[in-house]
């Protein structure tokens, strides 16, 4: 599908009566890439050399193709195209492929869908052209071959055979060298395919690969081989749509859409025990534009309450425009919930802590803030004290998980400084903690200490060049704890070992402070 390019000369003129060709850089020069239906009548055709179109039509309008922006537009489009089925593919540079399975009783039925597709369509400017069949390739023959711009074709499923059988062999979605080759052979329609020996077709092309192609792409056509489906997007787990017999033109009758789809969709989910993570809510406008807002949960939710307050943030973000006529609510990362009561106050579960409250705030505060803004420190399993933890986006996981490890108990002062500070010993015993060392201009006498627990560097952390130098690694560290005679209790290591071959002598530091 191309929407249809009007230059400012053509302002008040049907775009269709004025030939209009767009244009790209080939090895052979400038060729015609489109040409929109009038320059298709006077026989300038894409591949041609602009050259030989303009010698043909002087007044010719043109304009550059844009690859890219036709990218882009398609890929909005196949996204516009969600109001008709959550399945959307994309198909080459100007085709969508839609699976409306399921889809069509929305509309009365595959005809009235296809026309009401065919008005939507023509009405932002597209030319178009729409086939229905049982099979994708059937769908593509039918759109490239026997429909016309406004007059959608449609085929029963099952009647493959017979309705593609005139249709030119063009359609199979083969090569413009095998089309050559059938055309040499008299085989211009697909129905002459048929009763065609696959061994006798074999012999007619240079190779076998051209051949298995051909029958590929009629086997596919015909429904006796399966063709894969690539949905541009990941299909949603459950939606629910509402259709506005008049379009919404205020924020009251989209809060109330929303309200509507969200009761919807939660009773769905409820029904199957589950909770979704995201929630996407689309509003499609009568002249052809959409605006979506997304929502996310840390934890699977199905609470009517909860998800109306996360759009609440952010409801304004949707544009009424002249009107909306669909709404769109689609949920994902679907996830069961364990149903049950919530117990009465915090003594009676156990804990102080409400993590299902605990969530609901993280969504909250991410709602109207931003992705990510909430985060949690979890512990690590590193060497390094001050690198043994990370701080990751909240994701409603229990906070049982930002404990200390349990295989360290006592072992981690409950203050840990930022940044150690230097001591000073006074007396040192080697391969042992200190006897007295002076630290904020105070001198400390240890009557206590356990140790050491020895803590190497991550060489594996550092590049393979400098792994080989002994000189280029933090140095190993001795924890002590110790304690003074004022019953004061202290994190303290010696960074280095005497005789590391180092060539410098050890210094001592305090890493942090018992409770």
């Amino acid at each position: 599908m191309r929407r249809r390019p009007i230059t400012p000369s053509q302002i008040g003129e049907p775009a269709r009566l004025r030939p209009f060709i767009l244009h790209e850089k080939s090895p052979h020069g400038l060729v015609v890439a489109a040409a929109n239906q009038a320059a298709l009548a006077s026989g300038i055709h894409p591949g041609l050399r602009f050259t030989d179109a303009r010698a043909t039509l002087p007044d010719i309008a043109a304009e550059e193709v844009d690859r890219e922006g036709d990218r882009k537009s398609l890929a909005a489009l196949a996204a516009w195209m969600v109001r008709f089925s959550p399945l959307v593919a994309l198909e080459g540079e100007d085709g969508l492929i839609l699976e409306i399975t399921g889809c069509d009783h929305l509309f009365g039925g595959e005809s009235k869908m296809a026309d009401a597709l065919s008005v939507r369509l023509a009405r932002t400017g597209y030319g178009h052209r729409i086939g229905i069949a049982g099979t994708l390739g059937g769908a593509w023959a039918l759109a490239h071959a026997a429909a016309e711009e406004g007059q959608p074709a449609l085929l029963s499923s099952g009647a493959e055979r017979e309705g593609l059988a005139p249709l030119p062999t063009s359609a199979l979605r083969i090569s413009g060298t095998a089309i050559t080759l059938l055309r040499r052979f008299g085989l211009t329609r697909i129905g002459q395919l048929y009763d065609i020996d696959r061994k006798a077709l074999t012999r007619r092309f240079n190779s076998r690969q051209a051949a298995d192609a051909v029958t590929l792409r009629l086997d596919q056509a015909l429904g006796l081989r399966s063709e894969p489906f690539m949905p541009f997007r990941p299909p949603p787990d459950h939606f629910a749509r509402l259709a506005c017999p008049e379009p919404l033109t205020d924020a009251a009758g989209i809060d109330a859409g929303l309200i509507k789809l969200t009761e919807e969709l939660c009773s769905d989910l409820s029904a199957d025990g589950l909770g979704a993570q995201t929630f996407l809510f689309q509003a499609f406008r009568s002249d052809g534009e959409m605006s979506s807002i997304r929502v996310n949960a840390a934890r699977p939710v199905r609470s009517v309450e909860h998800i109306l307050r996360l759009f609440g943030e952010k409801i304004c973000q949707i544009d009424p425009g002249f009107g909306i006529d669909l709404l769109l609510l689609e949920a994902s990362r679907t996830g069961p919930m364990t149903a049950g009561s919530r117990p009465l106050s915090g003594d009676l579960s156990g804990t102080d802590l409400d993590e299902e409250a605990l969530s609901a705030l993280a969504d909250r505060i991410n709602a109207r803030i931003g992705e990510g803004t909430v985060t949690i420190t979890l512990p690590e399993a590193r060497h390094p004290v001050l690198m043994a933890e990370k701080t990751v986006p909240f994701a409603g996981q229990g906070m049982e998980g930002a404990l200390p490890p349990d295989n360290l108990p006592g072992l981690r002062p409950a203050r840990l400084f930022a940044q150690p500070e230097r001591v000073e010993v006074i007396a040192e015993v080697p391969d042992g903690p200190p006897l007295r060392f002076v630290w904020r201009r105070k001198v400390r006498r240890v009557v206590r200490a356990d140790g050491p627990e020895r803590i190497a560097p991550e060489w594996w952390a550092y590049l393979p060049a400098q792994a080989g130098t002994a000189s280029a690694l933090p140095r190993t560290r001795d924890y002590y704890r110790v304690e003074d005679e004022d019953g004061r209790r202290y994190w303290v290591y010696r960074n280095g070992l005497y005789g590391d071959g180092r060539g410098e002598t050890p210094d001592w530091f305090v890493q942090g402070l018992f409770a």
